[in-house]
């Protein structure tokens, strides 16, 4: 039913992906920041032009169809059952986590993140000047594993306050396991330690596996978490700056509010509202057909690799559009290996090394774009290396 061949030019539009940055050479293929390509649910982009033909976009109540729109999506996806009252409205994930540093931490306190790990949960850690606390996940040759008895060490040592936890697991791909979830809950419930779970890519998931919210993992994980999620990457709403938090523990939703009320930014975008209900209410074939597309490139990224540059290793991700690539067999600094991609591929990614000194060597791409945008992607790399 829906296309997503079609290559649509988003330079000169004020594209943070590709207008953005330090480099404005045209040629340049953007496969870095997690931004789609793809045109939104052709169903949203109606509705937001039913309420821009209002011609009022005055201050705006949360509507009872946004809860009903959100707890039903969550319920039909993913089996995962929430509360009206659990629900606070935010301007972004990344705005929620900062928030929480804040409302769930003093200055100076040790907060945990398993590295390699989204760069801004870092930087709303040591932003707020409190003390990140990095701990590696294994690598064990196509896929990353939790070390608990070094996680549970690591908290009681330097005394970690909180946990910024992502599932999936980004840049890695990891989606974590009902198993896993159990082991790093039981862990935080007996130090006291305060989760904060970023599920926003909670419905890229591929295979057999399948995303498991912090919450459903145990009822009582409730009283020590918060769960971060957005219609923005599913989507590709992130200009429209709205998010969804889940926070069932009534101590800390209020303290978050509070932080939130002290912040001065607790006003929803009208558009927004309007977006995310019509996504979730309407969007679930557009979401499996995108998956399925998305997955195709995953395949044909893995098949060309294998072909054409066997020595660079992709880690097939379980969950997210984005993909985690090792170079290290080329032995480049991660500096060199940022060099060749920008100078002589002509190819913007993220930089391993961003996501944690883990990360060197390693490159993320982003496959949520037309086939045609990879293709030409991968062939610029095999003609680099071959010049």
């Amino acid at each position: 039913m829906y296309d997503f061949d079609t290559v649509i030019s988003r330079r000169h539009t004020d594209s943070m992906k590709w207008d953005g940055g330090h480099n404005k050479d045209e040629d340049m293929i953007k496969m870095w920041v997690a931004d789609m390509d793809f045109k939104v649910l052709p169903d949203i982009t109606e509705a937001l032009h039913e309420k821009i033909e209002e011609g009022i976009y005055g201050y705006s109540m949360v509507p009872e169809s946004y809860y009903e729109a959100v707890g039903n999506w969550m319920k039909r996806r993913h089996d995962f059952h929430v509360e009206k009252e659990w629900m606070v409205l935010t301007s972004g994930v990344v705005n929620a986590i900062n928030l929480a540093v804040r409302a769930y931490s003093e200055i100076d306190d040790h907060i945990m993140i398993l590295t390699p790990v989204y760069y801004p949960f870092k930087n709303a850690i040591v932003n707020n000047k409190r003390k990140a606390v990095s701990l590696s996940l294994d690598f064990k040759e196509d896929h990353y594993e939790l070390d608990f008895d070094l996680f549970e060490k690591k908290i009681i040592e330097e005394n970690v306050k909180m946990l910024i936890f992502c599932n999936p697991h980004n840049p890695v791909g990891k989606v974590w396991t009902k198993e896993e979830l159990l082991k790093i809950g039981e862990i935080c419930l007996k130090h006291h330690v305060i989760v904060v779970s970023d599920e926003i890519h909670m419905d890229f998931v591929y295979g057999e596996r399948k995303h498991i919210p912090f919450y459903e993992a145990d009822p009582r994980f409730k009283d020590i978490s918060i769960v971060a999620t957005a219609a923005s990457k599913t989507f590709n709403l992130a200009g429209l700056q709205t998010s969804t938090i889940f926070i069932a523990n009534k101590e800390l939703r209020e303290l978050f509010k509070k932080e939130q009320l002290a912040t001065g930014m607790f006003t929803p975008n009208v558009l927004g509202l309007i977006a995310t209900m019509t996504a979730y209410e309407k969007g679930d074939n557009w979401v499996d057909e995108m998956l399925s597309y998305v997955e195709g490139n995953i395949n044909y990224m893995e098949s060309f690799l294998k072909k054409n540059l066997p020595e660079v290793k992709m880690i097939r991700p379980e969950g997210l559009y984005l993909v985690w690539v090792d170079f290290r067999n080329w032995h480049m600094s991660g500096k060199e290996l940022e060099r060749f991609m920008l100078k002589e591929a002509k190819l913007w990614l993220d930089e391993g090394y961003i996501f944690g000194e883990e990360g060197e060597g390693f490159e993320r791409f982003n496959l949520a774009c037309p086939r045609a945008i990879l293709e030409k992607a991968l062939n610029r790399i095999t003609v680099s290396v071959s010049k």
